[in-house]
């Protein structure tokens, strides 16, 4: 296992090559590694209360929805609710924010959000806890959280 400075600074190495507009990119086993490294560090998971559900959830992870189920309407209170939780969790502008939907694209946003809220250290979790899919519109077969063997439950 790397150290957390080891992992971020690839992270954040990452960010620049893609010009992302917050603090980095991690796969699912450096986000691990980084909530294993750090105990303030906190996994915001941005999926539907339903994917929850049906799919897994992550033990300890914060859950702010990005968007809602059915129809994935946007969720025009994340912003709030997102700093109201971490006001909750007395979070501050320099905590470690690893953001996580199902493959990337969500968390990429709530990430984006994050930085434009004053938040330094906001980073987007690759691949998702659901990973790309396959041929056969599989998922957790290619890569993502689940198919990295992490943490996960019902």
């Amino acid at each position: 296992m790397k150290n957390q400075s080891e992992v971020l600074a690839v992270a954040q190495k990452r960010a620049v090559e893609k010009n992302l507009p917050y603090a980095g990119a991690l796969t699912p086993k450096e986000a691990f590694e980084v909530l294993q490294a750090n105990s303030d560090a906190i996994l915001v998971d941005v999926r539907t209360k339903a994917e929850l559900e049906l799919v897994g959830r992550i033990p300890g992870a914060l859950n702010v929805e990005w968007a809602f189920y059915p129809g994935m309407v946007a969720n025009e209170h994340f912003a709030e609710q997102l700093t109201a939780e971490l006001d909750k969790l007395k979070a501050s502008k320099d905590s470690v924010l690893i953001f996580l939907c199902r493959t990337g694209g969500r968390s990429n946003n709530a990430a984006v959000v994050a930085s434009s809220l004053g938040y330094t250290q906001a980073y987007n979790t690759l691949e998702g806890f659901e990973g790309e899919a396959n041929a056969d519109k599989q998922r957790t077969l290619i890569n993502g959280w689940k198919h990295a063997g992490l943490p996960w439950t019902n």
